[in-house]
């Protein structure tokens, strides 16, 4: 079997112009369809990597946020935490304050019924004495006493002063 050279031409040709017409074909009713998928793909690609960047950018946002609102939180709790010390410490020194003037007001009061006790028991005392005087100076007059008598008198009149 031997093949001639022009057998040979024939073929690479016939093969040639097979390519070429498939190749026309193929560009004609495929290479369209094939390019348009290729190109949806690499879009659909760079959408999704513009996404991901976008949803990569606002996750950052977002932290970044709850960062401050974080920090905002803080500072608020310790605003919250320092007001309540300053009311307390407020508090106490008004406490303190108002207790100390009870007991100025509660020690001005036992000092005034002490003296109020001691002019009643001062006046009380005066009466006592003023009927004591009154009954000795009756008993002197009328009764003529010797020193001796005068001496027990006396001694009575103290001993009822020591029993007031």
């Amino acid at each position: 079997m031997e093949t001639s050279l022009g057998t040979i031409i024939g073929n690479i040709i016939l093969v040639t112009g097979s390519v070429f017409v498939l190749f026309l074909l193929i560009r004609k009713y495929a290479w369209g369809n094939i390019t348009s998928i290729f190109e949806e793909r690499a879009q659909k690609i760079s959408d999704d990597l513009d996404n991901a960047e976008q949803a990569r950018q606002q996750a950052e946002e977002l932290a970044h946020k709850r960062e401050i609102e974080l920090a905002g939180s803080r500072k608020e709790a310790s605003q919250i935490i320092g007001s309540a010390k300053e009311t307390a410490e407020k508090n106490k020194t008004d406490m303190l304050t108002e207790t100390k003037s009870e007991i100025i007001r509660l020690k001005e009061k036992a000092n005034q019924e002490i003296e109020q006790n001691r002019k009643d028991a001062i006046d009380s005392i005066k009466g006592e004495v003023a009927d004591l005087t009154i009954l000795l100076a009756g008993k002197i007059m009328t009764d003529k006493l010797e020193i001796e008598g005068q001496s027990d008198l006396i001694d009575r009149y103290i001993d009822r002063l020591g029993d007031a």
